[in-house]
């Protein structure tokens, strides 16, 4: 286990901004939900998947293809209302090595929470995260990732919309669970479906948009699909929905 820290510490090192004042396409808080309704096994494929997105050729060319050709990237995990941490700080990504330390790093860290579920204190942890990234003139995005509702913490919709007033962009990704147990159904499926809860209570700003992934193991490609979108800045009307399947 301190060997696991200790190398973990030194991607960490590793994989700091050069500069604070590096110019950057996008800078982009990912948000990863950790409650309880996801299980161990469930938060595995979720890391995996978000570490294939990152070092995927179509992510990389995303990045590539921008004025500047890099983006800076941050991981926060949450759960209850006091549950909301940064577990990768802020990185710049610009090609494949550095792409794979930051995909390293994520997969080297271990789960941070496994409480309730309050989305409205994790967009306003990214949002701090965001004020303090010190990248001039890039785009500021917070991508939400989760499987429920919010159940704990501050509203929802007033995170979001003191984000967006700030010019943040919010996207959402909903994992969808099909067959929850009975004690988990109105978390997980809310009337008119998550994805709805999402478009309606979670994302906003210009061109937001929420997307929905029906099983972990199509995660990651749900995910470079959202990042493709989120750092090439195309216009997605934000009643659009995308299923993964």
């Amino acid at each position: 286990m301190r060997l696991a820290l200790l190398v973990l510490f030194a991607l960490l090192v590793a994989i700091r901004p050069a500069a604070a004042a590096e110019q950057v396409d996008v800078a982009l808080v990912l948000v990863g939900d950790v409650s309880r309704s996801i299980n161990d096994d469930e938060y595995k494929l979720e890391k995996q998947g978000y570490a294939a997105a990152l070092t995927s050729q179509q992510v990389l060319a995303a990045i590539t293809g921008g004025q500047h050709g890099a983006i800076a990237v941050a991981y926060v995990e949450f759960a209850g209302a006091t549950e909301v941490r940064t577990v990768v700080d802020w990185a710049v990504i610009r090609d494949a090595a550095s792409a794979g330390t930051f995909a390293t790093a994520l997969a080297a860290a271990p789960r941070s929470y496994l409480g309730r579920t309050a989305i409205g204190e994790a967009i306003a942890f990214a949002r701090s995260v965001l004020a303090e990234s010190g990248f001039p003139g890039a785009r500021q995005v917070i991508d939400v990732c989760g499987d429920g509702t919010s159940n704990a913490g501050q509203p929802v919709t007033a995170a979001r919309d003191a984000a967006v007033a700030q010019g943040i962009v919010i996207n959402g990704l909903a994992i969808i669970n099909d067959h929850p147990p009975s004690y988990m159904v109105a978390h997980v499926q809310p009337p008119g479906g998550l994805t709805n809860y999402y478009r309606e209570n979670v994302i906003g700003g210009p061109g937001a948009f929420a997307l929905e992934v029906h099983d972990y193991p199509s995660f990651g490609t749900a995910i470079a699909r959202k990042l493709v979108q989120e750092i090439a800045a195309r216009a997605v009307p934000a009643e659009a929905v995308f299923a993964a399947r």
